[in-house]
């Protein structure tokens, strides 16, 4: 009996953008979040945070500015 196993999948952009907004959101379940830690690359993940920060607090100050004036 030969067992095949899958090969690692490389580490995916997307798959960290998409893991980022989730956390972002809140929701999230445990099966994917074990899922995917083995394929998302730590410094994507850190880069993408960055980025949703930004554009999140940019957003708040266009918000904030369309709003008083």
């Amino acid at each position: 009996m030969s067992v095949q196993t899958e090969p690692p999948l490389k580490p995916s952009f997307w798959l960290s953008v998409k893991a980022v907004v989730w956390s972002f959101v809140g929701l999230r379940s445990r099966q994917a979040f074990e899922q995917e830690t083995h394929r998302i690359n730590p410094l994507h993940v850190v880069l993408v945070g960055l980025m949703g920060v930004f554009v999140f607090v940019g957003g708040l100050i266009a918000l904030v500015n369309w709003t008083v004036q």
